[in-house]
């Protein structure tokens, strides 16, 4: 005679029971769609809120950062640094050689009504006595009361013109910055309009990513 299988038993030896599961049911098909719907609509403002408070992609409109960054080239800008200080209430200073973007509101792009955004590169920062001449741009502040020239013995100093034009001669006020761009023959930058309130700045240049073969990050 066949025996039973035997059911495995319990530590007290007694023996098991068996828990049934339910295989989940398929939703509905309103569910389907509510949920289709809701992930058409979130994807939108979560690529606006990164847009807006994270980073944003740009592209280089004329010459004026040549040779470090040409025409046409795309960028990822990082905007978190701006973002902590709108929400801490603390300015954001950028650091001296960093390229950044910022609002100029009294330029607008063409045929529209909207503020000018451009990118240049930070040689004042608060306090810095600057003066521009002779083709020479020097620094005076604390740390170097007898002056120093910016554009020397950096990374990036071989790709900025080897003469400064303008005459400037100007104290950088406290929270605001002096920016250059990096083609000095060539740029719409501080030695025309003056110092830029930190508080323009969208964010940093952290990427470019187009062209492929010329990828670079500027962390």
């Amino acid at each position: 005679m066949q025996q039973t299988p035997s059911i495995p038993a319990d530590s007290a030896g007694a023996t098991g029971d068996f828990n049934t599961v339910r295989t989940g049911r398929p939703p509905s098909g309103w569910r389907s769609a509510f949920s289709t719907i809701g992930i058409l609509l979130a994807a939108p403002i979560i690529a606006l809120l990164l847009t807006a408070f994270v980073f944003q992609s740009y592209e280089v409109d004329g010459p004026s950062m040549e040779t470090t960054l040409q025409n046409h080239d795309r960028l990822i800008v990082w905007k978190v640094p701006r973002t902590i200080s709108r929400i801490t209430n603390h300015a954001f200073v950028p650091h001296r050689d960093d390229v950044i973007v910022f609002v100029k509101h009294d330029l607008f792009e063409a045929g529209t009504t909207q503020p000018k955004q451009l990118i240049k590169r930070v040689i004042g920062l608060p306090g810095d006595h600057v003066i521009v001449q002779d083709g020479v741009i020097t620094i005076i502040n604390k740390q170097h009361p007898g002056g120093y020239n910016p554009d020397i013995d950096h990374e990036f100093s071989q790709n900025i013109a080897s003469v400064t034009t303008g005459d400037v001669d100007v104290v950088v006020p406290v929270g605001e910055v002096f920016v250059c761009g990096d083609n000095r023959t060539n740029s719409l930058d501080s030695r025309s309009f003056g110092t830029i309130p930190v508080n323009d700045i969208v964010g940093k240049l952290s990427l470019r990513i187009f062209p492929f073969t010329n990828f670079k990050s500027f962390l």
